[in-house]
């Protein structure tokens, strides 16, 4: 899937999301932020200049987001992702109240809506993680020119085909078809099990 279509995802199906950014004394901090506008620039959201979460954005442009939809564990889907951010002020304000018009009813006048800046998540990456299918289902994805960091685990050369990995895997994702065997990444929980079962130490963290 497209960067672009899980950005609306985030903005249209799951909208409120827990922000995590870093105080002065760097400890972390999390709040409940709505995100407002998304394009091929990034993510946009608002605060006001006097609470803390701007005080916080100001002394570290950097925050992490999670957002879940879903009736239950089990039909949820997931977006987490970290990035840098840029104050923009009032552009795309009145943008940002056009398309969520709820914010009017919190800042109902002009006079009150001095109070708010916008921000832009303007480079970052993130994952896409989807439990309702079987296997699950997880995809990367950047904007902005963010890299992409590749984790979790996988088999080297080690590998004596086993297939104790494979027996052990809670989501059956080891592709024996080929030799050394295979984690496939798109649906990997990234328990560890595979690596604590593996005999001649071929599975590897990344």
């Amino acid at each position: 899937m497209e960067t672009s279509k899980y950005l609306r995802i985030l903005k249209d199906e799951i909208h409120s999301t827990v922000f995590a950014t870093i105080d002065e004394n760097k400890r972390p901090v999390t709040c409940v932020i709505d995100v407002m506008l998304v394009d091929e620039k990034g993510i946009y959201f608002l605060t006001a200049k006097g609470k803390s979460f701007y005080k916080r954005l100001k002394l570290q442009p950097f925050v992490s987001l999670t957002g879940m939809k879903g009736e239950n564990t089990m039909s949820s889907k997931s977006i987490t992702l970290s990035g840098e951010v840029r104050e923009i002020g009032t552009a795309r304000l009145a943008e940002i109240f056009s398309m969520n018009p709820y914010m009017a009813e919190i800042y109902p006048d002009i006079t009150s809506r001095s109070a708010l800046t916008v921000f832009q998540i303007y480079r970052g990456s993130g994952e896409f993680f989807d439990l309702s299918c079987r296997p699950i289902f997880r995809e990367k994805f950047s904007f902005g020119g963010g890299e992409i960091h590749e984790g979790g685990y996988y088999i080297n050369d080690r590998c004596i085909g086993c297939n104790l990995c494979h027996k052990h895997c809670p989501q059956k994702c080891i592709d024996l078809s080929v030799y050394p065997v295979k984690i496939r990444q798109e649906h990997c929980l990234h328990c560890g099990k595979c690596m604590e079962v593996c005999p001649e130490g071929a599975v590897e963290r990344r």
